[in-house]
């Protein structure tokens, strides 16, 4: 175990702050730039996070302790609050109200089939070192 329960829970409580505030400041660059007709910000974000976490799995190995503070500040912390499931969710839900069923498709395969791959990539990219 490394740390007292209070510092893991500071550990994941400003890995949190950060993660929601870089979510933030890159859905909205992103979806400015894009437009917002189609969730590209919350793509984005959940693909890169996912690149991330694959890289701090294949750094960090073997399996992460749940008590190690690497892992609950940028793994829980940063990219838990990063990464998003209750805004794909939501877009998900809003395409789908506006019956627009090829782009909600199209959302959710690629939001699966681009997070495993950025997951997959990072782990590699984590074994060249």
């Amino acid at each position: 175990m490394t740390g007292s329960p209070w510092l893991q829970l500071l550990a994941v409580a400003l890995g949190g702050a950060v993660g929601g505030a870089l979510r933030h400041l890159l859905s909205v660059a992103v979806s400015r730039r894009m437009g917002d007709a189609f969730p590209w910000g919350t793509l984005a974000v959940n693909t890169s996070g996912a690149l991330a976490l694959g890289i701090l799995i294949g750094a960090h190995r073997p399996l992460v302790p749940a008590d190690d503070l690497i892992w609950l500040l940028f793994g829980i912390g940063v990219l838990g609050s990063y990464t998003t499931v209750s805004s794909l969710s939501l877009q998900s839900l809003q395409l789908a109200q506006a019956r627009a069923y090829r782009p909600l498709a199209a959302y959710l395969l690629v939001s699966v089939i681009a997070g495993l791959a950025a997951g997959l990539i990072g782990i590699f990219l984590a074994g060249l070192r």
